[in-house]
């Protein structure tokens, strides 16, 4: 059942996180204080959701370098095994991710960031206070829109260019996050 995201204020500040990537190593958010903007994408393996808009995801990332950006998978993966740090790493693969693509056994950090579906995506300016939450685009599995990354993107380059993100932002619609019991 698709679950819409939710609309977490604007100027939030972004919750801390110290979670393991894919290969072990500790990624914190304070890594990215220097930043000129934070991208934090709660992902998985398993949504068609995700599957529908990664490779565009991907793609649109590759022209923002300079923005920092953290996927974070907080499903419980006894009960959704594709969703384990393996399938994961062929997820990244697959979609041309570059980024940190960390794990949320505990689901502590998806809590904090309230975080409802995947993909759901919260963009941060240079101070890490909440500047876009929302939708990469219109495009959803089956609905024949082509996946366009534009409004993240368009998001995106306000965050860079200093400037706030014009409101309204359409809420991420997707799997709901698979919490543990």
């Amino acid at each position: 059942m698709a679950v819409s995201s939710q609309m977490v204020p604007l100027g939030t500040p972004a919750p801390d996180f110290a979670l393991p990537d894919l290969a072990g190593r500790t990624v914190r958010r304070d890594d990215f204080v220097a930043a000129p903007g934070l991208l934090v994408a709660f992902l998985c393996n398993h949504c068609p959701y995700v599957r529908h808009v990664e490779a565009g995801l991907g793609r649109m990332l590759a022209h923002h370098p300079d923005l920092a950006v953290v996927g974070v998978c907080a499903n419980d993966t006894d009960a959704y095994p594709d969703d384990r740090p393996e399938h994961l790493a062929e997820q990244a693969r697959r979609a041309g991710w570059s980024f940190p693509y960390l794990v949320d056994f505990e689901q502590t950090v998806a809590r904090a960031y309230e975080a409802a579906c995947t993909p759901d995506f919260f963009l941060y300016d240079a101070q890490l206070r909440l500047a876009y939450r929302g939708a990469m685009d219109d495009s959803t599995p089956g609905s024949g829109k082509p996946v366009t990354a534009e409004l993240l993107e368009d998001a995106i380059t306000h965050v860079l260019a200093g400037e706030a993100v014009p409101e309204p932002h359409r809420p991420s619609l997707g799997c709901s996050i698979k919490w543990r019991e």
